[in-house]
């Protein structure tokens, strides 16, 4: 694949871990300059070469910024994630100077892949959410392998280095970036208690849930899978803002239309730091609107079993609706998704989706499916060194491609009815 004429690429934020100080090696390996703007300690640790530490307000940040890559020539931007606040006010002053945007994230489909997309990701991208689409642009396209690539490593350890070295980092040069806050909702050091105490509850964790599984295996039941209260897909491209809020909205829809030989399964997120008493809440929640005794708890388990043996899938907008779709599950979707395509997911209520929630249109999933990785996907992984390898290479090919970007229908308001209605 030829590659496009130099280019330069300015690097912000990117995932715990050595990756984007990786692939701006192997950028320039092929002739291209890659550039990078620390915001933070943790930014400096990940980042071992030479870069540009802005310690300045974030009031003054737009204005930095613009200096910057006018100053430099660049051409390409690249972020990890668009909701932080640095990179949402970098993609718009990006945006008004020309500049491509490309943004990485958690793939949209996992395990072993990362969403690489151009302009904006998740709630943000562009693409549309009309299914005549997707199947008109997949004609085009060759059939996934199905399952014949082997599956790339990843380890928990590793993640926990990543991003304890990253949050130390962080804290430890402070002074060097005393302006600089966090876009999580928490400090560091209380996600890092959170998580000792979590470490020192596992084996109880995995007894408890242990049992509740055995209680529940058999019913016939829906699976919500929590989200982070951290993640911006609950925070900006949800309705509910927290994952209390969304917890709350599903149990009392459940309770009200559910049939009642029908059970709901609530999970915990695998990387939830333990901060907050989620089964507690859940219970509780239960209790109240008097379905306490079908609504169940896991605080451990694994997901794919949970999700195969499930009705169905409720989520706001987890990456765990296309898992159950590539088990030909049903899921509905309460907030934003790139994903929500009608006949993909439910086209109705949640309220109704208890009902009849019906089944995915496979060749419209299929379809789909194909576009995505064609568009936004690329296989490879953070945690381990094969899967960085894998990344970084693909990565590359997919930055320094001449392919051009193929042409999108007029974009459609994606918002909920409701909302564009209030304007």
């Amino acid at each position: 694949m030829a590659d496009a004429p130099a280019k330069t690429f300015l690097f912000l934020q990117g995932p715990h871990g050595p990756f984007f100080a990786m692939l701006a090696d192997a950028l320039r390996e092929r002739g291209h300059k890659a550039l990078r703007i620390n915001i933070n300690g943790g930014d400096k640790v990940d980042w071992p070469g030479e870069a540009t530490d802005y310690r300045g307000t974030f009031r003054n940040w737009p204005l930095f910024f613009d200096d910057f890559i006018v100053q430099h020539d660049v051409t390409d931007l690249i972020l990890y994630g668009d909701c932080r606040p640095y990179h949402a006010s970098a993609h718009k002053m990006a945006r008004l100077r020309g500049l491509r945007v490309h943004v990485l994230e958690e793939g949209y489909i996992r395990p072993d892949f990362m969403t690489l997309q151009e302009d904006g990701v998740n709630g943000n991208s562009t693409l549309p959410l009309d299914p005549q689409w997707y199947l008109e642009q997949a004609r085009g396209l060759p059939p996934e392998q199905g399952g014949t690539e082997p599956q790339i490593p990843s380890t928990f350890r590793q993640r926990a280095v990543n991003t304890t070295r990253n949050g130390l980092a962080s804290a430890m040069m402070r002074p060097v970036f005393p302006f600089y806050r966090t876009h999580r909702p928490q400090s560091f050091a209380l996600e890092a208690a959170g998580w000792f105490k979590k470490l020192m509850l596992r084996k109880g964790d995995k007894l408890a849930a242990k049992a509740e599984w055995e209680k529940v295996k058999d019913r016939p039941y829906f699976t919500l899978p929590l989200q982070l209260d951290s993640d911006y897909q609950i925070r900006v491209h949800s309705p509910f803002g927290n994952m209390r809020a969304a917890l709350r909205f599903v149990i009392k829809s459940f309770a009200r239309y559910a049939p009642p030989e029908t059970s709901l399964l609530v999970k915990r997120h695998p990387l939830d730091s333990g901060l907050v008493a989620w089964e507690r809440l859940t219970r509780r929640l239960a209790a109240r609107y008097g379905v306490g005794d079908r609504v169940f708890y896991l605080a451990d388990w694994d997901i794919a079993q949970v999700v195969g043996r499930s009705l169905g899938v409720v989520t706001v907008n987890s990456t765990v609706g296309t898992l159950a779709l590539n088990a030909g599950k049903p899921v509905v979707v309460l907030g934003h998704a790139v994903y929500k395509v009608p006949g993909v997911v439910y086209k109705g209520t949640l309220d109704e989706f208890w009902l009849d929630p019906g089944a995915p249109d496979e060749l419209l999933y299929a379809a789909f499916r194909r576009v995505l990785i064609d568009r936004c996907l690329i296989r490879g992984g953070l945690l381990s060194e094969k899967g960085l390898t894998m990344l970084v290479r693909n990565a590359v090919e997919r930055l320094c491609s001449t392919r051009d970007a193929k042409p999108l229908p007029v974009e459609k308001d994606r918002r909920p009815v409701a909302l564009q209605r209030a304007g």
